[in-house]
């Protein structure tokens, strides 16, 4: 028991306690009184026999009520008791709540300001620092701070990657409703990192995520129902969910919220790889900054623009009056200023600058007419942002009259830059049949492109990094979750971190199975080079059978679709040999002679491949005249120097042109 408990308890008794004794003085001084009382016994004995009946009478009377009273007060005792332990109990919850919104209040202040040190930071070590109160904020019971927390374990910042604890925090969450845990577990449950691989529960956690506001599971969903993946293919369902992570998107693109991300190719050569593209030399940004101040207007408006967001290496140095920030004030007559004097040397930026100025009525009044003259100027420069602008006031009918297929023009050429508005606004139009015809596969596809320009695809440099200071695991699981998203860059990026096998994080029978999964997502979204991959997985018989026929299909596709030099070389291979599909040395000449001509970087190879087909030819047509003997004699070769003996044939030929230069030159 307790010690307030207890403590209630003793009260309680000892009230009891104090009334039984009362009640005892009580009724023995009534005794008293009756028998100190004496009357003589000659006056009253006629009476006597009546008097002590009375009395008897009374006396049980008295003991009844006194009996009935001492329950009575007994029960009162006891209510009066439950109610002081109600009223202490009460005062206890309100002091514990006091208590738990002190600490909650400190809990989102320290969570509060982590957050602002993240957004501020430019150094490893602030974002330590901001860690650090997450986890303090965490460590009160603050539910954002152990999202953080829990996302840190997983993605391995600053090198604390622990799964297992990731998982442990995630299901806490989940049971606490976080729709960001939802989908985090969705997501290790798809992949079997640290769970077991379960497609069935990793949709159940997606559709909870989805519900509770997860943008990620919405766009999960979305690519799921479009690609039929684990679900039946239904563009319906997808567009549905698409729309909503695409509509969140626009809201912060047209307040200036979102920023895009350049995606790298783990696939390229190594040598690009070497240097960050995102980071800009400081000789070539002091080249610039000298052509800027000579006057050179697309290099100043260049250099504004990576200030203005801080890319590239570049610390953000904001100058811009016409939204304005915290380093500049919104100035509408410096805007003005500014964008009339580029405009004045004829530049695009500067034109769609004063529309701007005009169709919102910023320093000067609302005049769609100018906005319109000043956009259609910019527009016929190529600027796709003066298009969009055109796009959306035929669409809307500001200022003009509503004219769907104009707005659909100015959209689409928009579009074809990557202005992310534009395309949203397509998506519209397709999804609702507004002047064009409706096809929701067009749409989904419109904005399933809008949607990766959430803020969630920074995480493509943070993996990136993270590949290049040898941190796989983080980088794993960083490209796998964009990739459960629908990012093809991702799908490519984590398949070939998996074919690796430098990962720790999964088994290594699971690996080559889950890259050709992925590999293959990343084919049917049009990527050549997985396309190839999935060929090789089955040629060679990675993470499946060996299957000449499918391997062929696959080399063919990416041939004739794609026009891949290594497909063409590889089926030309095939052909040569026919592996899995009718031998045809006519065609593999052919072949390798496309490969030849459609990249430079095959002219080496497919000129040895050429001479070791003509030598093969020539023995085949002149040694080996008898057919019964030909046969026998390539039966010996492939077993005396195994199935791959032309490669040694190759190898033999370069080291005799070798031998042949040397002498040449001596």
């Amino acid at each position: 028991m307790k010690p307030l408990s207890l403590l209630i308890e003793i009260l309680i008794i000892l009230g009891v306690t104090v009334k039984n004794i009362e009640a005892e003085k009580y009724n023995k001084g009534q005794k008293q009184r009756n028998i100190t009382t004496q009357v003589p016994m000659n006056e009253i004995k006629p009476f006597l026999s009546h008097k002590l009946e009375r009395k008897k009478l009374s006396k049980i009377t008295s003991r009844r009520e006194y009996i009935l009273e001492k329950k009575k007060n007994q029960h009162k005792i006891r209510i009066k008791g439950i109610q002081n332990k109600d009223l202490l109990k009460k005062n206890k919850n309100q002091i514990r709540n006091q208590a738990k919104d002190n600490i909650t209040d400190e809990g989102d202040e320290l969570f509060k300001m982590g957050i602002k040190i993240l957004q501020q930071s430019k150094s490893q070590k602030q974002k330590a620092e901001a860690y650090i109160l997450f986890a303090k904020a965490a460590d009160m019971g603050n539910l954002k701070a152990m999202e953080k927390m829990a996302d840190a374990l997983l993605f391995g910042n600053f090198g604390m990657q622990n799964i297992t604890a990731a998982i442990q925090l995630y299901e806490s969450l989940a049971k606490e409703g976080s729709y960001k845990a939802q989908n985090a577990l969705g997501f290790l449950s798809s992949y079997g990192i640290g769970m077991e691989y379960d497609q069935a529960k990793a949709l159940i956690y997606y559709t909870f995520g989805s519900a509770g506001g997860s943008m990620m599971s919405q766009m999960i969903l979305g690519y799921r129902y479009l690609s039929g993946i684990n679900v039946l293919q239904n563009c319906e369902v997808a567009l549905n969910h698409y729309k909503k992570v695409a509509d969140y998107i626009a809201d912060k693109l047209e307040k200036n919220e979102g920023i895009p991300v350049e995606k790298v190719r783990l696939t390229e050569r190594p040598e690009n790889l070497s240097s960050n593209s995102e980071i800009l030399d400081w000789d070539i940004y002091q080249y610039y900054k000298l052509l800027a101040e000579r006057g050179d207007v697309q290099i100043q408006v260049s250099l504004g623009q990576l200030h203005l967001i801080g890319r590239k290496g570049l610390d953000q140095d904001y100058y811009m009056y016409l939204e304005g920030n915290a380093a500049a004030p919104q100035n509408n007559a410096t805007a003005f200023k500014y964008f009339a004097m580029a405009a004045s040397k004829g530049n695009a930026i500067g034109l769609h600058g004063l529309g701007l100025l005009y169709f919102y009525g910023k320093g000067v009044p609302v005049n769609y007419a100018e906005a319109l003259k000043y956009f259609q100027k910019a527009a016929e420069k190529g600027w796709p942002n003066a298009q969009f602008q055109l796009g959306f006031m035929y669409y809307s009918g500001s200022g003009v009259w509503k004219d769907y297929k104009l707005a659909f023009k100015y959209f689409y050429l928009a579009s074809q830059s990557g202005q992310p508005l534009a395309i949203y606004y397509l998506a519209e139009m397709y999804a609702t049949g507004t002047g064009v015809l409706r096809s929701c596969r067009t749409a989904v596809e419109l904005y399933k492109g809008v949607c990766e320009l959430g803020h969630w695809a920074e995480t493509f440099l943070t993996a990136y990094f993270a590949y290049k200071d040898g941190d796989i695991d983080s980088s794993l699981v960083q490209y796998a979750l964009l990739a459960e998203m629908g990012y093809e860059v991702a799908q490519s990026n984590s398949a070939f971190i998996l074919e690796s096998k430098k990962a720790k994080i999964l088994e290594k029978e699971k690996m080559y199975p889950m890259a050709l999964l992925l590999w293959n997502r990343a084919a049917i979204q049009g990527n050549a080079f997985a396309r190839v991959k999935i060929g090789d997985y089955h040629y060679y018989g990675y993470g499946t059978k060996k299957d000449y026929q499918t391997a062929a299909t696959h080399y063919s596709i990416a041939a004739d679709k794609y026009h891949s030099a290594q497909a063409m070389f590889n089926l030309a291979y095939m052909y040569e040999h026919g592996l899995g599909i009718t031998k045809d040395i006519h065609l593999a000449r052919r072949l390798y002679d496309m490969a030849a001509e459609t990249s430079p970087d095959a002219h080496i190879p497919v000129f040895f491949a050429l001479m070791k087909l003509e030598t093969m030819h020539f023995l085949r047509d002149i040694l080996f005249f008898n057919q019964f003997t030909m046969k026998w004699k390539w039966m010996k070769l492939d077993n005396t120097l195994g199935p791959y003996w032309d490669f040694f044939v190759i190898g033999l030929i370069i080291a005799m042109l070798i031998f042949l230069l040397r002498n040449h030159h001596q």
